[in-house]
């Protein structure tokens, strides 16, 4: 692989794979769970798909406002609607739109449907406000998300989830959606 300049060669060296997530788990001696499975693009074709937690699978949705300012990832049970205008009222934001594939190659590193909070860890600007449901604190204690590929989801507990999100230095809210 060629490299334009250092910026090219630092961007891909805090890229996270699915594997050095694992790793990086593993080495956070967090508890995690893997269930390997076909490539999945939505909530749909995840309910298609034996899982052992389903009260605990998220979905997540990357936005921004429409100054491109300010970007938000929301992470809900995956059966909960996002109503944009309210989270937008609720939350003292401007008007709010999904991220296109390049800003969300760009920030997070990732392609569409690999969409995660663990994403988080490769916004290196930490241009990223991370929003998660309290329902995953609440009643689940667990959450099922991708490990940055959207051919697995891995299992965590909720609170070392946020603390891993907090201590690569983005911020965190916990809300009711």
């Amino acid at each position: 692989m060629e490299y334009n300049n250092f910026t090219d060669i630092e961007s891909k060296m805090k890229y996270m794979n699915k594997q050095e997530i694992y790793d990086y788990l593993k080495s956070k001696n967090i508890w995690y769970e893997i269930t390997e499975h076909k490539a999945v693009y939505n909530m749909k074709e995840l309910s298609e798909i034996d899982i052992p937690y389903k009260e605990a699978d998220a979905k997540n949705l990357f936005i921004r406002d429409d100054k491109r300012k300010n970007y938000y990832l929301i992470t809900v049970k995956g059966d909960k609607r996002v109503d944009l205008k309210e989270f937008k009222n609720k939350n003292n934001t401007r008007s709010l739109t999904f991220v296109s594939p390049n800003d969300l190659e760009e920030i997070l590193k990732l392609k569409p449907g690999s969409v995660t909070p663990l994403g988080l860890l490769n916004d290196e600007n930490l241009k990223v406000h991370f929003y998660i449901d309290k329902y995953f604190i609440n009643v689940s204690n667990i959450i099922g998300i991708h490990p940055n590929d959207n051919t697995a989801t891995v299992w965590v507990h909720t609170k070392d989830l946020i603390e891993l999100i907090k201590e690569h230095g983005n911020q965190v809210t916990i809300i009711d959606i």
